[in-house]
């Protein structure tokens, strides 16, 4: 049985109070865009980071090489729609992030860790393209002990139904909870929507947005293609419409509880505290990341 509700009537007028188009930047082999944090808006509910990697289609013997760096306050996910990263940390942790499926590290105290195209993939032209995003923890929980967790595409809801396919990575949504568990009300699906298809966000969440990886949606009206984050207002149920085949990333949760500081990877309520991770990052008292011979210096 389905658990996608039904479209409602007509969108109430201007259902989106914010277009976010990426700032681009090219690593060598692919592009990465940078929805948030945007100028405009720097979270939308606890998501303070929000990359778009690729696609990329990489030769024979390169891939990713993300040497180890540290982190503080946050939660790291990585959602991969093609190709393979390999996750190292300083708790021991290894693990191959795939398509469809969940690593969740949080960092909270402090964490190091690396990610790397892994040895297997390289061995012949290799696809790349996913999202990763940052989650601000609460006050109460951004020093709590680092940890990291993997869920298997297949241990995550999802459906099928009236040409869309919709899989709840994080949090809960139309009724369902993604067994990861998280620090705050939230909320993060990957939906894939036939040209035609017809998709309602309610209005559970008090910030919401959806990101467009992939082709051309309408709402409100209004027609986005690819590449932009769309932010709603709070408070509207709206209906999101393919104008073709289209995936999108929806995001968003509860307002975080008061700002927070960006520096480098680390992310807190505090200035004294990103300084601190500064200091000890550059004395080396993240640990270490087992294989790993190398690592990001603290930018100067």
């Amino acid at each position: 049985m389905s658990w996608l509700p039904l479209p409602a009537g007509a969108d109430p007028a201007e259902p989106i109070d914010l277009v976010i188009a990426p700032s681009s930047k090219d690593l060598g082999g692919f592009s990465v865009r940078r929805a948030l944090p945007s100028a405009k808006r720097r979270m939308v509910g606890p998501f303070i980071f929000l990359d778009h990697m690729g696609p990329a289609l990489m030769p024979a013997g390169q891939g990713m090489d993300v040497r180890p760096h540290p982190h503080i306050g946050l939660a790291t996910l990585t959602y991969l729609t093609e190709g393979s990263i390999l996750h190292r940390d300083t708790l021991g942790s290894v693990q191959d992030i795939k398509p469809g499926a969940v690593n969740w590290m949080t960092a909270g105290g402090g964490i190091a860790h690396s990610e790397r195209t892994g040895p297997d993939e390289r061995r012949a032209p290799h696809g790349l393209h996913g999202i990763q995003s940052w989650i601000a923890l609460p006050r109460a929980h951004e020093e709590t002990a680092p940890s990291f967790a993997h869920h298997a595409a297949a241990s995550l809801p999802s459906v099928e139904d009236r040409g869309i396919f919709l899989r709840l990575i994080v949090g809960s949504l139309y009724g369902q909870r993604a067994p990861v568990a998280t620090f705050s009300e939230m909320f993060y699906a990957e939906a894939i929507l036939s040209c035609g298809a017809a998709l309602p966000l309610p209005a559970e969440h008090a910030e919401r947005a959806a990101y467009v990886m992939e082709g051309a949606v309408t709402i409100g009206g209004q027609t986005h293609g690819p590449h932009v984050l769309l932010v709603f207002r709070p408070g509207d149920d709206i209906t999101i419409r393919a104008a073709s085949n289209a995936r999108l990333l929806l995001l968003g949760g509860e307002p975080m509880d008061g700002p927070r500081h960006i520096w480098w990877n680390f992310v807190s309520s505090s200035q004294e505290r990103i300084e601190a991770a500064k200091a000890d990052w550059k004395a080396g008292r993240f640990g270490v990341v087992p294989e790993e011979h190398e690592f990001i210096p603290l930018p100067e």
